[in-house]
């Protein structure tokens, strides 16, 4: 049985989340709808939630006739934690929409509309598609046979990013099925559903997936079971983040190729302490460490910063400007620096974005964002 952790380090039962309620609106959306039944494959060799196998168990009433929700984008890795530590941003990500459809036939999902920038290069197919996969993980989990479901996208973060584009799809939709029917999944369920998605677009993997849905710090302490550790960053501390985001794509399996095979044993012991500076500087709100022990990897880092044109200037621009430290976001091309004042963030991303245009002849956009301590969430709802 899996089990999850919320510092200080014991046994936490995850309650059901409360929904949040704002007034949104989609914006204008395109075409066709695709329907698929519960039909997802089984046949990774990499642990399973059991209750995402269908099951004898009571199927829950639907609570909502609609539901909108919003997953925010996440920063993987953080220099020396490579796929055991992800963080939450704040401000933007993606949000998907999901109703009972008498249209889609019993026990199957259709996915209606695809919007937002990248959305051309998206399936409206289910199983093809993060989010719907992962809504077809929480409706397997949840044994809804008896109701169809019609789900709309909306893309608010760019693929290929190092944001925690898929992660982002997945936790939205399986938020919003959770939602529909009351949330009688716990965290821990929406992220082996997440995980569902994650394993088929970049791997097995829950660096992104888990503070998507948890919000805040959370570190992945194993797979076999899935042990999460929510690190909880002092909420009297500011932690602001630069990201800076080149016009340039980077995906994630290219990214892991470049990867080393084996690694010293002086790295190892570096990026060992490195990653339980950083951990500690989380507990603390100490941002100066946290941005230090960022900056040190000496394994993943120098192996990806030469495949995106200007990072290593970018990162140089980013401490001389005043950020505490900086790296790359998850598997790239975004930049990701650290620093405790908006306003000193801004001038950092100004710098930033000045380098990757000088040194690497890339267009970039900068944002300054605050760590998101929620994660996905029920934004707009409407009862049957």
């Amino acid at each position: 049985m899996a089990i999850c952790y919320q510092t200080p380090l014991k046994p936490t039962t995850f309650t059901r989340r409360h929904n949040h309620h704002n007034n949104h609106h989609l914006s204008p959306q395109k075409s066709n709808s695709f329907t698929t039944h519960l039909s997802l494959s089984s046949s990774s060799s990499q642990t399973h939630h059991p209750d995402l196998h269908l099951s004898s168990k009571p199927e829950p009433e639907p609570v909502l006739a609609t539901v909108r929700s919003f997953a925010p984008a996440t920063v993987a890795n953080l220099g020396p934690c490579f796929d055991f530590l992800g963080c939450a941003v704040s401000g933007f990500g993606d949000h998907v929409s999901l109703s009972v459809d008498p249209r889609t036939p019993a026990g199957q999902l259709s996915i209606s509309s695809i919007s937002g920038d990248p959305s051309s290069k998206l399936s409206l197919n289910p199983l093809h598609n993060c989010a719907g996969i992962a809504a077809l993980a929480a409706m397997k989990s949840l044994n809804i046979r008896s109701l169809g479901l019609s789900l709309s996208l909306h893309k608010g973060l760019p693929l290929g990013s190092g944001l925690g584009s898929s992660a982002a799809s997945a936790a939205a939709a399986a938020v919003a099925v959770n939602a529909l029917f009351g949330s009688p999944l716990s965290d821990l369920d929406l992220v082996f559903a997440g995980l569902e998605s994650e394993s088929k677009v970049s791997g097995y993997h829950a660096d992104n997936i888990a503070p998507a849905v948890m919000g805040g710090f959370v570190l992945v302490q194993s797979y076999q079971p899935l042990t999460l550790v929510k690190l909880d960053f002092p909420a009297e501390k500011d932690l602001i983040f630069v990201l800076v985001t080149p016009e340039f794509e980077a995906p994630t399996k290219k990214m892991r190729a470049a990867l080393p095979k084996e690694i010293t044993m002086s790295h190892h012991v570096w990026n060992s302490s490195q990653a339980a500076a950083l951990v500690a500087a989380v507990l603390k709100g100490d941002v100066i460490r946290l941005g230090k022990a960022m900056s040190s990897d000496t394994v993943v880092e120098p192996r990806r910063a030469p495949l995106i044109p200007g990072m290593e200037a970018v990162k140089k621009a980013a401490i001389e400007a005043g950020a505490f430290g900086c790296t790359i976001s998850g598997a790239g091309p975004t930049a990701v620096a650290v620093v405790d004042k908006e306003e000193v963030g801004r001038v950092v991303g100004e710098r930033m974005v000045a380098a990757f245009r000088d040194e690497g002849g890339l267009g970039a956009t900068a944002v300054v964002q605050r760590l998101d301590r929620v994660g996905a969430r029920v934004v707009e709802s409407v009862a049957l």
